[in-house]
């Protein structure tokens, strides 16, 4: 597999800069001796396993291979090869390790694929794999994240996994499927695919997402015309009197808590970063409007936005411009959808998830490049325009105004230019941004200046103003010596027991440590302290929120290395978000918390090495707010259309069994986008929207009383459901066309919600 893919990469020459972090040794005179015999027990294995590969033709090369490598003659005496031949493959080999080293920089830089430091092209399968949305375990077990029931017992049968190096193609259906089309066959390859040594698992019935579930064409119903009747329903299909009678296997239930009857949860979509360009103009209205409209139909409650200060105030100071901002609420309202506002003071660009680019104003640029302590900054002296430093929130370095002041007219702008969003309520809540990416947090991640998750990253405090501050506090304290950051706390991608600093025992719970970890969240939350004090002037009347991300890596060591650095006293005989919530508490803000779909599995599976624990991070911070009385909202902090996921979010947004019956305010999916579009996943979202309601399941049944499934008549999209939900355990369905556009009637079910096109006879 991986000399395949190097081989569609291209064969360019460059530095070998980076062959240390590939594991790959070099074949010298010992490996050949030992290698011929190494390649015939693997192609023999790979023949007497059942190991196909795409073609026959590839067959033959093999074969071909491994017949110039080997002979058998009488004593199967083993060919030398030329010394020659052993120096070019050498050089092969260098260069493969190139070209390989060059996929991994890319995957790392420009993917977001978190691969590990010697890592090979195991690992790029195993990323990409998790990309698509499938779980890879540490034993090499892979199968789809929403396909619980088709895990391998044990974990221990063979699968394709990130362990081995063979890719398994696809197979020739069996031929006991009946009544079956030629083009569905090919379709169902995927699900009905078994070979010897290999686990390839079934979709799961609750598996509806487009990463596990087979475009199927359409099958021919009734008339001869083409339907998409079973879409989702597998089994068996036979065809009588022209009609086709689909026989569905029993469906394994899968435990999921019922969520009818629990509290109604507001469930908001973020719309795209760029949805309003640099010129404050709505980007493709009307194709925006037509999303809308779908989101409605799915009783989405509204759409949160980022209003960037970038975009607003891009030139000069005290002049905004909501030209674009203006159109897209009206087109809010119209659709009697809410509104959640972001007062984004921070760059869009250069993170994960960043899709396009929004600096800071241009005249804030200015500033900055003559006075470039503006910006936080970390030990070597390099400056992140990402936000403003919290060092000059009360120093007059703004063309005569502070930070604070310009967040305070810039939200008092907003309030002013939307009042009648306010009055009629459309406007649900502000959020407030108080850090990079809208968080309250430092910036102790930057992407650009080389951290790759799960490094600890830096402080950032070393531009003029901070170190001032820090140096006004050591004195206070009587201390001088101590107005400097730690000097042994590593860099962006160290590891915590690489450090003194964040070692166990280390210099972090020493006294001088507790000072300095002290001073550097005091700064944090005096900066939302005094943000607040205004957003509330500003907003009053209004719910406003804080965005807290979840830095859960590192969480069950003793030092949680990376939560310090983003400025959360929280080590293991701490609680760093008391203190937090106590300020939000003051300001009556809502705390809005970006890690509840995290899971502890998924952290294992992806970095084994780095001790993370989002679950346990997750309830210490609910507890934290719930404690003094604040109301939570959340997000999912990265893309997720399966049931899984959603499951998760559930649980945390409405804890079972909670003697206070505590729930999160509200919920931001993110993002709109084409993907959330696709019928398969926003028939699982519309799912998700109605158990964040309270609504449990869907209810297709109409009147009990008509039949033995409580319905004459039902949509394609609660027939799927009704059988994933596990309702029946045989049951022959006969599709009957009803009209002559029953396909298209199919496709759009999952939107218009018809209820005609199929029959239950």
């Amino acid at each position: 597999m991986a000399t395949d893919i190097q081989k569609l990469i291209g064969t360019s020459e460059e530095d070998d800069d980076e062959e240390m972090d590939m594991d790959v040794k070099e074949e010298d005179d010992e490996d050949e001796e030992n290698g011929g015999k190494n390649i015939a027990a693997q192609i023999m294995a790979g023949v007497g396993g059942g190991m196909a590969s795409n073609s026959s033709d590839s067959q033959f090369q093999h074969q071909q291979q491994f017949q110039e490598q080997v002979t058998t003659p009488a004593g199967g005496a083993r060919r030398s090869r030329p010394l020659e031949e052993k120096e070019r493959t050498k050089l092969r080999e260098r260069h493969r390790r190139a070209i390989t080293a060059r996929i991994l920089a890319g995957l790392r830089r420009h993917g977001n694929y978190n691969l590990r430091v010697r890592a090979d092209i195991n690992d790029v399968i195993a990323a990409l794999a998790r990309e698509a949305g499938w779980v890879v375990l540490p034993d090499g077990t892979t199968f789809p994240s929403r396909s619980q029931g088709s895990r391998p017992a044990g974990g221990t049968s063979a699968a394709v996994t990130s362990s081995s190096s063979h890719l398994v193609s696809q197979q020739t259906p069996p031929a006991s499927l009946r009544g079956v089309s030629p083009g569905y066959q090919t379709s169902v390859e995927y699900n009905t695919c078994r070979m010897k040594g290999v686990f390839m698992p079934n979709p799961s019935p609750y598996d509806l997402s487009s990463s596990t579930q087979p475009q199927i064409p359409a099958v021919v119903g009734e008339g001869g015309e083409q339907t998409e009747s079973d879409l989702h329903i597998g089994g068996s299909m036979d065809t009588i009197n022209d009609k086709q009678i689909v026989d569905i296997p029993p469906i394994p239930k899968l435990p999921e808590r019922d969520f009818a009857g629990t509290p109604f949860i507001p469930v908001y979509v973020m719309l795209p970063l760029g949805v309003v360009n640099m010129k404050c103009e709505l980007v493709d209205p009307d194709d925006l409007l037509k999303q809308l409209k779908v989101l409605k139909s799915a009783n989405v409650d509204g759409i949160m936005v980022d209003c960037w200060w970038g975009i607003v105030e891009a030139h000069t100071p005290q002049e905004y411009n909501w030209s674009g901002y203006s159109r897209l609420f009206q087109m809010v309202r119209e659709l009697k959808l809410k509104l959640q506002a972001v007062m984004s003071f921070h760059e869009c660009g250069g993170n994960v998830g960043d899709d396009v680019c929004i600096p800071l104003p241009h005249w804030v640029a200015e500033i900055g490049r003559s006075n470039p302590d503006i910006f936080f900054t970390d030990r070597e002296g390099r400056r992140n325009p990402e936000c403003l430093s919290w060092g000059i929130d009360k120093e007059r370095v703004l063309r005569g105004r502070t930070a604070v002041e310009v967040y305070f007219d810039y939200m008092r702008s907003f309030r002013a230019e939307f009042d009648e969003f306010f009055t009629d309520g459309i406007i649900s809540m502000v959020e407030v941004g108080l850090g990079p990416c809208g968080e309250l947090r430092y910036p102790s991640c930057p992407v650009k200046h080389g951290w790759r998750y799960p490094g600890i990253g830096e402080f950032q405090c070393y531009d003029q103003y901070l170190l001032k501050s820090l140096k006004k506090t050591a004195e206070a304290r009587g201390h001088p010596f101590w107005a400097r950051g730690p000097d042994n706390a590593g860099f962006y991608n160290s590891q915590p027991h690489e450090t003194g600093f964040f070692c166990d025992g280390g210099d972090y719970d020493g006294y001088y440590g507790r000072f300095f970890l002290n001073w550097y969240t005091r700064i944090l939350i005096d900066h939302g302290d005094r943000v607040l004090s205004l957003a509330k002037l500003a907003f009053e009347g209004t719910q406003i929120a804080v965005k807290l991300s979840g830095i859960h890596w590192w969480y069950k060591t003793a030092s949680h290395a990376a939560e310090l650095t983003a400025g959360f006293y929280n080590p293991c005989n701490r609680d760093g978000y008391a203190a937090i919530a106590t300020m939000l508490k003051k300001h009556k803000a809502a705390l809005n918390f970006s890690c509840s779909e995290s899971r502890m599995g998924d952290q294992q599976v992806d970095f084994a090495e780095a001790p993370a624990d989002p679950e346990g991070l997750v309830w210490q911070v609910l507890n934290a707010a719930w404690e003094v009385g604040i109301p939570i909202a959340s997000e999912n902090a990265l893309p997720c259309h399966d049931r899984v996921t959603y499951n998760k979010i559930l649980d945390n947004a409405k804890p079972l069994n909670d003697p206070d019956g505590r729930h999160f305010l509200s919920f931001t999916h993110l993002r709109l986008s084409p993907l959330l579009m696709e019928r398969q996943t926003f028939l699982e979202f519309e799912r998700f929207v109605k158990r964040m309601h309270g609504s449990g399941c869907f209810n297709a049944c109409q009147n009990p009383r008509n039949n033995k499934f409580g319905a004459t008549s039902m949509s394609f999209t609660d027939l799927v459901l009704k059988v994933n939900e596990g309702l029946s355990s045989h049951i022959k369905f006969k599709m009957k066309v009803v009209g002559s556009h029953l396909g298209k009637q199919l496709s759009n079910s999952g939107y218009s919600r018809r209820r005609k096109g199929i029959q239950i006879e």
